[in-house]
């Protein structure tokens, strides 16, 4: 069904997906109470993208064999990433919504700490490994589910380089922080700090990080002025560990961190909307998935439409 114009029938529309995006939609863009939300979050876990996710686990508690990457052979030079090993899907239930206490996420996340470990230096999956953006996902999945990653925490206070952000490649000698590396830091720590209180240093770093991103109005370069990546300025989701101004924003929204330096990226944000009040599939990450959450490029997007819109929503009444 194509989305209506109207802003409640838009609303409608998103309300007739999969749980996932019912919920979060209730949560962001309506006064439904916490019970009704809870009630709707709770159907992730058994029904639609949430519950096929779980399905396709394997029995010790991994994603295709792998915690980066599958078991199975592919070739980093000629093939896209595949998104089905336990990293990329468990990070998806994590955005989806499964509520961590369900007795499907404990037993996961118990099976994942037992038998999954990195492909870098065997090391255990909670114990993270050496890429920034790796480990700030890893921190957001330990600190949704109710893992102990302090010692990943760490490890990130002491790779943050010293323009504010991170990167993938500081460990062959890149000084410059790289948007994709930074965004993934700063959601793993956000989410530590409401999961732990956090500490005043994870406090400081990920304002640095924050400040990296808003000197540059999220998508340009210090240096000209000019756009980083085309790609920046698409949105995709999953994001898996790719960087966009959309998932910065809806970060921002999260960490209710209004900043006037976020103006441009809104006004690109207000010009993708359609006139039927949604915002398309503008890209998708190459590589293999577990099944597909939207439909073809150009289409209307759900998972668009939700962020956009409680974005807007929490940027206007910031600023009003």
């Amino acid at each position: 069904m194509n989305p209506p114009g109207l802003a409640g029938a838009v609303l409608d529309w998103l309300l007739e997906s999969d749980p996932s995006v019912r919920w979060q939609a209730l949560r962001d863009l309506t006064d439904a109470p916490p019970e009704v939300v809870a009630a709707e979050r709770a159907r992730v876990t058994v029904e639609g993208w949430g519950a096929q996710l779980l399905a396709a686990r394997d029995p010790d508690g991994r994603w295709a064999g792998g915690a980066c990457f599958p078991a199975t052979d592919w070739s980093r030079e000629n093939e896209h990433q595949p998104w089905t090993a336990t990293l990329p899907t468990l990070d998806l239930l994590r955005l989806l919504g499964l509520d961590p206490d369900s007795p499907q996420a404990r037993e996961t996340v118990a099976l994942v700490r037992q038998n999954c470990r990195w492909e870098y230096d065997d090391l255990p999956f909670f114990d993270g490994e050496v890429e920034p953006c790796i480990n700030g996902r890893t921190v957001a999945l330990g600190a949704y589910f109710g893992e102990d990653v302090e010692v990943i925490v760490r490890r990130l206070l002491d790779d943050q380089l010293d323009d504010g952000g991170w990167n993938c490649w500081a460990e062959t000698g890149s000084t410059r922080s790289s948007f994709d590396s930074t965004i993934n830091v700063l959601e793993g720590l956000l989410t530590h700090q409401r999961a732990t209180g956090g500490t005043p240093e994870s406090a400081a770093a990920r304002r640095r990080g924050e400040e990296y991103l808003l000197e540059r109005s999220l998508f340009r370069r210090s240096s000209t002025g000019e756009p980083v990546k085309p790609e920046y300025l698409t949105f995709a989701f999953p994001p898996q560990w790719h960087y966009d101004v959309l998932r910065a924003l809806d970060y921002f929204r999260e960490a209710d961190r209004p900043d006037e330096r976020l103006a441009e990226a809104v006004a690109l944000l207000r010009a993708r909307q359609q006139p039927d009040g949604s915002w398309p599939v503008e890209h998708t990450h190459p590589g293999a998935v577990h099944f597909a959450l939207e439909d073809r490029t150009g289409t209307p997007s759900r998972w668009h439409t939700l962020r956009a819109l409680r974005v807007l929503r929490w940027y206007d009444q910031a600023s009003g």
